[in-house]
Protein backbone atom coordinates (compact mmCIF):
# COMPACT_ATOMS: atom_id res chain seq x y z
CA UNK A 1 0.00 0.00 0.00
CA UNK A 2 1.63 3.15 -0.89
CA UNK A 3 1.38 6.27 1.11
CA UNK A 4 2.20 9.81 -0.18
CA UNK A 5 5.27 10.83 0.47
CA UNK A 6 6.28 13.47 3.02
CA UNK A 7 8.06 16.42 2.80
CA UNK A 8 9.04 19.03 5.67
CA UNK A 9 7.44 21.67 3.58
CA UNK A 10 5.58 22.61 0.23
CA UNK A 11 5.87 25.80 -1.44
CA UNK A 12 4.33 26.90 -4.48
CA UNK A 13 6.95 29.25 -6.76
CA UNK A 14 5.24 31.25 -9.09
CA UNK A 15 7.97 31.08 -12.16
CA UNK A 16 10.01 28.67 -13.69
CA UNK A 17 13.02 31.07 -14.47
CA UNK A 18 17.03 30.91 -12.88
CA UNK A 19 15.77 32.31 -9.37
CA UNK A 20 13.39 28.91 -9.16
CA UNK A 21 16.08 26.47 -10.38
CA UNK A 22 18.65 27.42 -7.99
CA UNK A 23 15.50 28.02 -5.22
CA UNK A 24 14.82 24.52 -6.21
CA UNK A 25 18.42 23.56 -6.02
CA UNK A 26 18.17 24.81 -1.97
CA UNK A 27 14.60 23.50 -1.68
CA UNK A 28 16.14 19.91 -1.93
CA UNK A 29 18.85 20.44 1.23
CA UNK A 30 15.80 20.94 3.67
CA UNK A 31 13.29 18.37 1.94
CA UNK A 32 11.17 20.91 1.09
CA UNK A 33 8.68 20.71 -2.09
CA UNK A 34 9.02 23.41 -4.30
CA UNK A 35 6.15 23.62 -6.88
CA UNK A 36 6.52 25.89 -9.57
CA UNK A 37 4.15 27.08 -12.52
CA UNK A 38 6.40 27.49 -15.67
CA UNK A 39 5.01 28.74 -18.95
CA UNK A 40 7.19 25.79 -20.98
CA UNK A 41 8.90 22.37 -19.67
CA UNK A 42 11.91 24.03 -20.95
CA UNK A 43 12.27 26.06 -18.17
CA UNK A 44 15.14 26.43 -16.23
CA UNK A 45 13.52 25.37 -13.15
CA UNK A 46 12.03 22.50 -14.85
CA UNK A 47 15.34 21.53 -16.34
CA UNK A 48 16.55 21.34 -12.30
CA UNK A 49 14.10 18.65 -11.70
CA UNK A 50 11.23 20.93 -9.88
CA UNK A 51 7.83 19.48 -9.97
CA UNK A 52 5.77 21.87 -12.28
CA UNK A 53 2.53 22.90 -13.31
CA UNK A 54 2.24 24.54 -16.80
CA UNK A 55 0.55 27.87 -17.18
CA UNK A 56 0.75 31.48 -17.29
CA UNK A 57 1.41 33.70 -14.35
CA UNK A 58 -1.46 36.11 -15.92
CA UNK A 59 -3.85 33.23 -15.70
CA UNK A 60 -5.62 32.59 -12.06
CA UNK A 61 -6.29 29.12 -12.86
CA UNK A 62 -3.26 27.64 -13.63
CA UNK A 63 -1.74 29.85 -10.10
CA UNK A 64 -4.48 28.50 -8.32
CA UNK A 65 -3.34 24.87 -9.88
CA UNK A 66 0.06 25.21 -8.40
CA UNK A 67 -0.62 26.45 -5.26
CA UNK A 68 -3.31 23.78 -4.12
CA UNK A 69 -0.50 21.70 -5.30
CA UNK A 70 1.65 23.05 -2.54
CA UNK A 71 -0.75 22.66 0.15
CA UNK A 72 -2.75 25.62 -0.68
CA UNK A 73 -6.28 26.44 0.84
CA UNK A 74 -8.07 24.47 -1.37
CA UNK A 75 -5.80 21.68 -0.57
CA UNK A 76 -6.31 22.48 3.34
CA UNK A 77 -9.72 22.53 3.34
CA UNK A 78 -9.78 19.12 1.65
CA UNK A 79 -8.20 17.59 4.13
CA UNK A 80 -9.56 19.30 7.03
CA UNK A 81 -12.94 18.20 5.91
CA UNK A 82 -11.79 14.20 5.25
CA UNK A 83 -9.77 14.32 9.20
CA UNK A 84 -12.67 16.93 10.93
CA UNK A 85 -12.27 14.18 13.82
CA UNK A 86 -8.60 13.04 14.18
CA UNK A 87 -6.59 15.26 17.13
CA UNK A 88 -4.28 17.07 15.76
CA UNK A 89 -0.62 15.72 16.80
CA UNK A 90 1.14 17.58 19.74
CA UNK A 91 3.34 19.58 17.71
CA UNK A 92 2.48 19.08 14.14
CA UNK A 93 2.81 21.70 11.71
CA UNK A 94 -0.15 21.94 9.39
CA UNK A 95 0.72 22.11 5.60
CA UNK A 96 2.05 25.77 5.07
CA UNK A 97 -0.05 26.12 1.51
CA UNK A 98 3.08 29.22 0.58
CA UNK A 99 2.63 30.94 -2.40
CA UNK A 100 6.07 33.06 -3.48
CA UNK A 101 7.71 34.52 -6.81
CA UNK A 102 10.65 34.82 -8.68
CA UNK A 103 9.61 37.54 -10.61
CA UNK A 104 7.18 40.63 -9.88
CA UNK A 105 4.85 39.91 -13.13
CA UNK A 106 1.79 38.58 -11.78
CA UNK A 107 -0.88 41.26 -12.15
CA UNK A 108 -2.57 42.84 -9.15
CA UNK A 109 -6.02 42.08 -9.59
CA UNK A 110 -4.81 38.38 -9.49
CA UNK A 111 -2.71 38.79 -6.64
CA UNK A 112 -6.01 40.61 -4.77
CA UNK A 113 -8.15 37.83 -5.72
CA UNK A 114 -5.53 34.81 -4.40
CA UNK A 115 -5.48 36.64 -1.28
CA UNK A 116 -9.31 37.28 -0.75
CA UNK A 117 -9.65 33.69 -1.59
CA UNK A 118 -7.28 32.65 1.49
CA UNK A 119 -4.26 31.74 -0.23
CA UNK A 120 -0.75 32.90 1.75
CA UNK A 121 1.55 35.00 -0.54
CA UNK A 122 4.44 35.57 0.50
CA UNK A 123 5.40 38.61 -0.23
CA UNK A 124 2.03 39.83 0.16
CA UNK A 125 0.26 41.85 -2.47
CA UNK A 126 1.32 45.59 -0.38
CA UNK A 127 5.02 44.35 -0.47
CA UNK A 128 4.70 43.47 -4.05
CA UNK A 129 3.50 46.38 -5.21
CA UNK A 130 6.38 48.48 -4.21
CA UNK A 131 8.73 46.28 -6.70
CA UNK A 132 5.63 46.29 -9.40
CA UNK A 133 5.10 49.78 -9.40
CA UNK A 134 8.03 52.48 -9.90
CA UNK A 135 6.19 55.14 -9.85
CA UNK A 136 4.51 54.10 -6.39
CA UNK A 137 7.52 53.04 -4.74
CA UNK A 138 8.89 56.62 -5.14
CA UNK A 139 6.15 58.19 -3.40
CA UNK A 140 6.18 55.55 -1.03
CA UNK A 141 9.86 55.98 0.35
CA UNK A 142 9.86 59.92 -0.32
CA UNK A 143 7.38 60.15 2.05
CA UNK A 144 8.99 58.09 4.50
CA UNK A 145 11.97 59.79 4.18
CA UNK A 146 14.29 57.82 2.90
CA UNK A 147 16.69 59.11 -0.01
CA UNK A 148 15.95 59.24 -3.35
CA UNK A 149 16.39 60.73 -6.48
CA UNK A 150 14.11 63.80 -7.85
CA UNK A 151 11.31 62.26 -9.80
CA UNK A 152 7.97 63.09 -11.09
CA UNK A 153 5.34 61.21 -13.05
CA UNK A 154 5.23 61.93 -16.98
CA UNK A 155 1.74 62.59 -19.13
CA UNK A 156 4.28 64.08 -22.19
CA UNK A 157 7.34 64.87 -23.61
CA UNK A 158 6.90 68.47 -21.99
CA UNK A 159 6.63 67.12 -18.48
CA UNK A 160 10.38 65.70 -19.42
CA UNK A 161 11.55 69.05 -20.94
CA UNK A 162 10.25 70.82 -17.59
CA UNK A 163 12.00 68.45 -15.50
CA UNK A 164 15.06 68.72 -17.41
CA UNK A 165 15.02 72.66 -17.04
CA UNK A 166 14.79 72.16 -13.14
CA UNK A 167 17.01 69.35 -12.51
CA UNK A 168 18.90 69.07 -15.29
CA UNK A 169 20.44 67.08 -17.82
CA UNK A 170 20.77 64.31 -18.79
CA UNK A 171 17.18 62.96 -17.62
CA UNK A 172 16.49 59.18 -16.77
CA UNK A 173 13.62 58.06 -18.32
CA UNK A 174 11.79 55.27 -16.68
CA UNK A 175 8.37 52.71 -17.22
CA UNK A 176 6.36 52.50 -14.17
CA UNK A 177 6.28 48.97 -14.43
CA UNK A 178 7.61 45.83 -15.94
CA UNK A 179 11.43 47.12 -16.94
CA UNK A 180 14.70 45.18 -15.78
CA UNK A 181 17.81 44.16 -16.61
CA UNK A 182 17.75 48.07 -18.15
CA UNK A 183 14.99 47.58 -20.26
CA UNK A 184 12.39 50.54 -19.56
CA UNK A 185 15.23 52.76 -19.00
CA UNK A 186 15.82 55.76 -21.61
CA UNK A 187 18.65 58.58 -20.46
CA UNK A 188 17.60 61.29 -22.39
CA UNK A 189 20.33 64.10 -23.33
CA UNK A 190 18.26 66.94 -23.75
CA UNK A 191 14.63 67.88 -25.12
CA UNK A 192 15.57 66.99 -28.53
CA UNK A 193 16.42 63.57 -27.98
CA UNK A 194 13.03 62.47 -26.29
CA UNK A 195 12.16 59.48 -27.93
CA UNK A 196 8.70 60.19 -30.11
CA UNK A 197 7.16 56.81 -29.93
CA UNK A 198 6.96 56.48 -26.17
CA UNK A 199 3.05 55.88 -24.99
CA UNK A 200 2.67 58.27 -21.78
CA UNK A 201 -0.02 56.57 -20.12
CA UNK A 202 -4.04 56.24 -20.39
CA UNK A 203 -7.14 56.96 -18.25
CA UNK A 204 -4.78 59.46 -15.79
CA UNK A 205 -2.28 56.65 -15.07
CA UNK A 206 1.17 57.71 -16.27
CA UNK A 207 3.30 55.07 -17.69
CA UNK A 208 6.24 56.51 -17.18
CA UNK A 209 8.59 58.67 -14.56
CA UNK A 210 11.15 60.99 -15.17
CA UNK A 211 14.21 61.15 -12.30
CA UNK A 212 17.19 63.18 -11.41
CA UNK A 213 20.67 61.82 -13.62
CA UNK A 214 23.32 61.00 -10.71
CA UNK A 215 26.86 61.16 -11.40
CA UNK A 216 27.61 57.83 -9.64
CA UNK A 217 30.39 56.98 -7.04
CA UNK A 218 29.40 53.87 -6.82
CA UNK A 219 26.55 51.40 -7.02
CA UNK A 220 25.68 48.77 -3.57
CA UNK A 221 23.21 46.38 -2.93
CA UNK A 222 21.86 44.88 0.37
CA UNK A 223 19.90 41.59 0.33
CA UNK A 224 17.55 41.33 3.85
CA UNK A 225 15.81 37.94 4.64
CA UNK A 226 12.29 38.96 6.69
CA UNK A 227 10.18 36.23 8.62
CA UNK A 228 6.51 36.96 8.74
CA UNK A 229 7.04 36.98 12.40
CA UNK A 230 9.43 40.28 11.63
CA UNK A 231 12.63 38.47 12.60
CA UNK A 232 15.11 39.83 9.90
CA UNK A 233 18.69 39.60 9.06
CA UNK A 234 21.07 41.50 6.59
CA UNK A 235 23.78 40.44 4.17
CA UNK A 236 27.07 42.03 4.04
CA UNK A 237 27.00 45.10 1.00
CA UNK A 238 27.81 44.21 -2.14
CA UNK A 239 29.27 46.40 -4.51
CA UNK A 240 27.58 46.25 -8.73
CA UNK A 241 29.35 47.34 -11.78
CA UNK A 242 26.44 47.68 -14.30
CA UNK A 243 26.76 48.10 -17.91
CA UNK A 244 23.78 49.21 -20.22
CA UNK A 245 21.52 48.80 -17.24
CA UNK A 246 22.70 45.35 -16.62
CA UNK A 247 24.72 43.92 -13.63
CA UNK A 248 27.80 42.50 -14.96
CA UNK A 249 29.47 42.09 -11.89
CA UNK A 250 29.97 42.20 -8.05
CA UNK A 251 32.46 42.43 -5.21
CA UNK A 252 32.15 42.08 -1.34
CA UNK A 253 33.47 43.93 0.58
CA UNK A 254 32.40 47.05 -1.12
CA UNK A 255 35.58 50.49 -1.99
CA UNK A 256 33.18 52.01 0.33
CA UNK A 257 33.25 53.22 3.81
CA UNK A 258 32.22 50.78 6.86
CA UNK A 259 29.92 53.58 7.92
CA UNK A 260 28.11 53.80 4.53
CA UNK A 261 27.69 50.43 4.38
CA UNK A 262 26.35 50.30 8.10
CA UNK A 263 23.73 52.95 6.73
CA UNK A 264 22.45 51.04 3.87
CA UNK A 265 21.96 47.65 5.97
CA UNK A 266 20.00 49.84 8.44
CA UNK A 267 17.71 51.42 5.34
CA UNK A 268 17.27 48.18 3.68
CA UNK A 269 16.04 46.74 7.28
CA UNK A 270 13.71 49.55 7.90
CA UNK A 271 12.62 49.29 4.45
CA UNK A 272 11.46 45.27 4.62
CA UNK A 273 9.88 46.54 8.24
CA UNK A 274 8.20 49.42 6.68
CA UNK A 275 6.14 47.48 4.33
CA UNK A 276 5.66 44.19 5.22
CA UNK A 277 8.27 42.11 3.42
CA UNK A 278 8.94 38.72 3.67
CA UNK A 279 11.16 36.26 2.13
CA UNK A 280 14.20 38.26 0.89
CA UNK A 281 14.37 41.71 -0.13
CA UNK A 282 17.07 43.39 -2.31
CA UNK A 283 17.85 47.04 -1.90
CA UNK A 284 19.59 48.60 -4.53
CA UNK A 285 21.42 51.93 -3.70
CA UNK A 286 22.95 54.60 -5.75
CA UNK A 287 26.40 56.74 -4.01
CA UNK A 288 25.99 60.05 -5.22
CA UNK A 289 28.49 62.71 -4.96
CA UNK A 290 30.03 63.05 -1.16
CA UNK A 291 29.36 59.57 -0.86
CA UNK A 292 25.42 60.55 -0.99
CA UNK A 293 23.37 57.39 -0.43
CA UNK A 294 20.28 56.92 -2.39
CA UNK A 295 17.91 54.21 -2.86
CA UNK A 296 17.77 52.84 -6.42
CA UNK A 297 15.26 50.21 -6.78
CA UNK A 298 14.04 47.07 -4.63
CA UNK A 299 12.84 43.71 -5.51
CA UNK A 300 10.98 41.26 -3.37
CA UNK A 301 12.47 38.14 -4.79
CA UNK A 302 15.74 36.17 -4.68
CA UNK A 303 18.40 39.05 -6.36
CA UNK A 304 20.56 38.69 -9.22
CA UNK A 305 22.74 41.17 -6.25
CA UNK A 306 22.18 37.82 -3.90
CA UNK A 307 24.14 35.18 -6.56
CA UNK A 308 27.29 35.45 -4.72
CA UNK A 309 25.95 34.17 -1.28
CA UNK A 310 25.67 30.78 -2.76
CA UNK A 311 29.79 29.98 -1.63
CA UNK A 312 30.60 33.10 0.17
CA UNK A 313 28.21 33.27 3.02
CA UNK A 314 27.18 30.36 5.74
CA UNK A 315 23.59 30.80 4.47
CA UNK A 316 22.71 31.45 0.36
CA UNK A 317 19.95 33.60 -0.52
CA UNK A 318 18.03 30.98 -1.77
CA UNK A 319 18.49 28.63 1.28
CA UNK A 320 17.19 32.05 3.55
CA UNK A 321 14.23 32.26 1.12
CA UNK A 322 12.79 29.19 1.88
CA UNK A 323 13.54 29.65 5.92
CA UNK A 324 11.81 32.86 5.59
CA UNK A 325 8.41 32.29 3.83
CA UNK A 326 8.34 29.13 5.96
CA UNK A 327 8.89 31.51 8.98
CA UNK A 328 11.61 28.61 10.29
CA UNK A 329 14.62 30.18 11.91
CA UNK A 330 16.72 32.41 9.15
CA UNK A 331 20.41 31.49 9.05
CA UNK A 332 23.65 32.98 9.69
CA UNK A 333 24.84 35.61 6.91
CA UNK A 334 28.28 35.81 7.56
CA UNK A 335 30.94 35.89 4.98
CA UNK A 336 32.79 32.29 4.69
CA UNK A 337 35.95 34.39 2.82
CA UNK A 338 37.42 37.82 3.67
CA UNK A 339 36.14 38.49 -0.13
CA UNK A 340 33.95 37.49 -2.81
CA UNK A 341 33.15 38.40 -6.40
CA UNK A 342 30.67 37.00 -9.14
CA UNK A 343 30.50 37.73 -12.63
CA UNK A 344 27.56 37.05 -14.59
CA UNK A 345 27.83 34.92 -17.76
CA UNK A 346 25.83 37.49 -20.52
CA UNK A 347 25.62 35.98 -24.18
CA UNK A 348 27.07 37.47 -26.84
CA UNK A 349 24.96 35.79 -29.07
CA UNK A 350 22.95 33.09 -29.77
CA UNK A 351 25.85 30.65 -31.40
CA UNK A 352 27.61 30.32 -28.01
CA UNK A 353 28.95 27.20 -27.56
CA UNK A 354 28.54 27.07 -23.08
CA UNK A 355 29.02 23.23 -23.57
CA UNK A 356 32.46 23.71 -25.62
CA UNK A 357 33.86 26.11 -23.34
CA UNK A 358 32.91 24.68 -19.77
CA UNK A 359 36.03 21.98 -19.33
CA UNK A 360 38.44 25.03 -20.07
CA UNK A 361 37.06 27.04 -17.43
CA UNK A 362 36.97 24.73 -14.72
CA UNK A 363 41.05 24.53 -14.74
CA UNK A 364 40.41 27.97 -12.91
CA UNK A 365 40.07 25.79 -9.93
CA UNK A 366 38.30 28.36 -7.47
CA UNK A 367 35.93 29.30 -9.64
CA UNK A 368 31.93 28.12 -8.46
CA UNK A 369 30.21 28.02 -12.19
CA UNK A 370 26.42 28.12 -12.01
CA UNK A 371 24.59 27.43 -15.67
CA UNK A 372 21.25 27.81 -16.04
CA UNK A 373 20.68 25.60 -18.78
CA UNK A 374 19.08 28.71 -20.78
CA UNK A 375 19.92 29.28 -24.22
CA UNK A 376 22.13 31.63 -25.06
CA UNK A 377 20.73 34.67 -26.89
CA UNK A 378 22.40 38.71 -27.33
CA UNK A 379 22.78 40.05 -24.01
CA UNK A 380 20.62 37.37 -21.84
CA UNK A 381 22.14 36.17 -18.47
CA UNK A 382 22.95 32.21 -18.82
CA UNK A 383 24.91 31.49 -15.68
CA UNK A 384 27.14 33.29 -13.39
CA UNK A 385 30.85 32.47 -12.02
CA UNK A 386 31.49 33.20 -8.05
CA UNK A 387 35.32 33.16 -6.32
CA UNK A 388 36.27 33.90 -2.82
CA UNK A 389 39.30 35.31 -2.04
CA UNK A 390 41.97 37.12 -0.09
CA UNK A 391 40.93 40.39 -1.67
CA UNK A 392 37.85 41.31 -3.75
CA UNK A 393 40.55 42.61 -6.67
CA UNK A 394 42.01 39.10 -6.58
CA UNK A 395 38.55 37.05 -6.51
CA UNK A 396 36.95 39.49 -9.26
CA UNK A 397 40.16 38.67 -11.66
CA UNK A 398 39.79 34.95 -10.99
CA UNK A 399 36.54 35.03 -11.67
CA UNK A 400 36.44 36.81 -14.65
CA UNK A 401 38.93 34.59 -16.23
CA UNK A 402 36.53 32.03 -15.84
CA UNK A 403 33.49 33.61 -17.23
CA UNK A 404 35.91 34.70 -20.70
CA UNK A 405 36.76 31.16 -20.77
CA UNK A 406 33.06 30.05 -20.87
CA UNK A 407 32.19 32.50 -23.03
CA UNK A 408 34.81 32.11 -25.51
CA UNK A 409 36.80 35.45 -25.12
Amino acid sequence: MSTQRQFAARVAMIGGGQLARMTQQAAVDLDVQLIVLAGADTEPAVLAGAPYILGAHTDLDAIIKAADAAGGRGAQAGRASRNRSAPAAPGAVAPAGIVTFDHELVPPALLAELEARGYQLRPGRAALAVAQDKLLARRLLSERSYPVPAFTPLTSATDVVAFGRQHGWPVVVKARSGGYDGRGVIVVEGPDAIPADIEWGSGGQPAWLAEEHIALEAELAVIVARRPSGAAVTYPVVQTTQIKGICNWLVTPPAVSPALSHEAQQLALRLAEDIGAVGILAVEFFVGPGAQLLVNEVALRPHNSGHATIEANVTSQFHQHLRAVLDWPLGSTDLVAPAAAMVNLIAPDAELDVATNLPRALEVADAHVHLYGKAPRPARKIGHVTVLGATSGQALASAQRAADLLLGR
